[in-house]
């Protein structure tokens, strides 16, 4: 039971709320939005994906050297520090939703919340925002988004070997 919470709570962690579901909130863009919109501040984001590619190396080092022990105390003192590791990588993920980075809209919606209104947000709520971003600002988006999406799917890969390895620990 309590490894089930944990996973769910380290999945809240990890997946932060989609871009179709984002809140603004900050008022309607203005007509010239366009003009006023917050570029996406790619050169910030690929130091970030930097940083965080650095984490998921050590991360899979980390998880090397679970594999290869033999010993249940120097495993289990190895995934101590794997979590640790991962969970300063989830604190840099979650960094990157900032405004200008990830984030849409000054303040960073992306991680405000899925409702407005009492309604879940869609295209209808984001659609005003994508819309007015100009191509370039587009394929920015898109380049961050598919750069994110994929150290995404490491971290959950490394949780999920983490949590393999907790089971297999004796109870104590």
């Amino acid at each position: 039971m309590k490894k089930t919470i944990l996973i769910a709570a380290i999945m809240a962690a990890v997946l932060p709320a989609a871009p179709g579901m984002a809140q603004p909130t900050a008022a309607p863009p203005a007509k010239d939005a366009q003009m006023q919109q917050q570029a996406p501040e790619v050169a910030e984001f690929d130091k970030q994906m930097a940083l965080m590619q650095q984490t998921m190396q050590r991360m899979q080092e980390q998880m090397e050297k679970i594999r290869q022990t033999q010993d249940p105390q120097e495993r289990q003192k190895l995934l101590q520090e794997h979590w640790e590791t991962m969970r300063n990588g989830m604190g840099t993920m979650h960094g990157m939703w900032g405004p200008g980075m990830m984030g849409c809209c000054a303040g960073g919606p992306m991680m405000g919340g899925a409702m407005r209104d009492g309604q879940m947000m869609g295209w209808r709520g984001m659609g005003g925002y994508y819309s007015k971003l100009t191509p370039d600002q587009m394929k920015q988006r898109q380049y961050m988004m598919d750069r994110y999406m994929g150290m995404q799917q490491q971290m959950m890969d490394h949780m999920m070997q983490h949590q393999n390895y907790m089971w297999m620990q004796p109870p104590r």
